[in-house]
């Protein structure tokens, strides 16, 4: 046995004697960040966000600030999009240097004509270009590794996702869906080169963004994505503005060397907003609209991501949307409904991208099939199958 179970068993039971401790002071922040929710002024919070320098994300407000909303209704007939990803990353123990990404999509159709339609796309990646994003001045090309792969990952169901609306007859109503957040967090706060930039989010993300905006102007349709269990504290951040005692906030300034606990805003800190709106929205309803103020978001545009919290009946979940469809108050009501009813459905996640999910998945057994086929075509062919004394080592059992 490779584990010591005695040992971590130990360590379970102190790690959950401190949970317990921790609960009251947890309960006590909870009830004032409560309390700062519904007294604070969205306005001035706004303004003291804009004015202050901080050294944590704190949401940008919209207008409100502690609202509730109840979903609106459906319209007859609509149809809901959704994808998802999953990949089998470069291997250096395989004897062929090679990536696969396989996307799964979601057609649902509501109303008089109902449909479903499920399929995945696998796509394996062997050319040089596709293993690595070419550096334009030739000093260092970018390999397609580790999070920049899953970021390639992400670009390739937004264009699947722009791929799946084209096929949705223009007089149905739509909501496009994708699983996680529409911000790539992978760019930000990174010392990527800007070429890499450039190609994953100008040239990659936001133009199939893009593509999907073009079509919504000819036609019902919204974008968004959903986050489950999201353990983002945007808006408990902006409350912490709210209960800063000094006219400026400046973190640097007032509180540089203090450590958590120390601070007057950890009053409302140790929270996420899920522990805020699970005590706030009613099942169906949904959170004001906020902004979030990452960096990379600058670069957003028109696609900047907006997000509200909803109550879909399970679960806090995280709805995020480009601007131009949370401004627009049709398109905003239509993927609150769309996500309630989801989450309904699938039992409190949106059952299109459960469906997408199970399509995308690349299994255990998936992956030891890929590199079984991998060794059999190259075998096939005479090529050289050879691979690492590690990977052989993991294949062969010891005494």
């Amino acid at each position: 046995m490779s584990l010591d179970l005695h040992q971590t068993a130990l360590q379970i039971d102190a790690m959950a004697e401190q949970l317990v401790a921790r609960q009251a002071e947890h309960g006590a922040r909870l009830r004032e960040a409560l309390a700062t929710l519904e007294s604070a002024d969205p306005v001035a919070l706004e303004a003291r966000r804009r004015e202050g320098h901080i050294t944590w994300l704190a949401a940008a407000l919209t207008g409100g600030l502690g609202g509730r909303y109840s979903a609106p209704g459906l319209p007859q007939d609509y149809a809901v999009l959704a994808v998802d990803g999953s990949h089998i990353a470069v291997d250096r123990h395989s004897p062929a240097r090679c990536l696969l990404i396989n996307i799964g999509r979601v057609l649902l159709r509501y109303g008089q004509t109902p449909e479903a339609r499920l399929e995945s796309t696998p796509r394996l990646h062997v050319a040089e270009d596709e293993l690595a994003i070419e550096d334009p001045d030739g000093f260092h090309d970018q390999q397609v590794e580790g999070p920049v792969l899953g970021m390639v990952r992400a670009v390739e169901e937004a264009r699947a996702l722009a791929d799946l609306a084209r096929q949705v007859a223009a007089d149905v109503p739509a909501v496009a869906l994708m699983d996680g957040s529409l911000i790539l967090w992978g760019l930000a706060g990174q010392t990527y080169p800007e070429f890499l930039r450039r190609r994953l989010l100008q040239e990659g993300f936001l133009d199939a963004l893009e593509e999907l905006r073009q079509m919504a102007l000819r036609r019902v349709l919204a974008v968004a994505s959903y986050v489950s269990l999201p353990r983002s504290a945007d808006v408990v951040s902006a409350l912490r503005l709210a209960v800063c005692p000094y006219p400026i906030v400046n973190c640097d300034r007032h509180c540089k060397g203090l450590h958590n606990g120390q601070r007057p805003c950890d009053r409302v800190g140790g929270l996420t907003d899920r522990d805020l709106f699970a005590r706030v929205l009613e099942p169906g309803q949904r959170s004001d609209l906020f902004v979030s103020a990452s960096s990379i978001v600058e670069s957003y545009g028109e696609h900047a991501p907006h997000f509200f919290y909803v109550h879909g009946g399970q679960e806090i979940g995280r709805v995020e949307l480009p601007a131009w469809a949370a401004k627009d108050e049709a398109l905003l009501g239509l993927v609150h409904a769309a996500v309630v009813e989801q989450c309904q459905k699938g039992h409190g996640y949106p059952v299109a991208l459960s469906e997408s999910h199970e399509q995308a998945v690349v299994t255990g057994q998936d992956r030891e099939h890929f590199a079984l086929l991998v060794e059999e075509a190259l075998a096939g062919r005479r090529l050289p199958v050879s691979t690492s004394e590690k990977a052989r080592s993991k294949r062969t059992r010891f005494v």
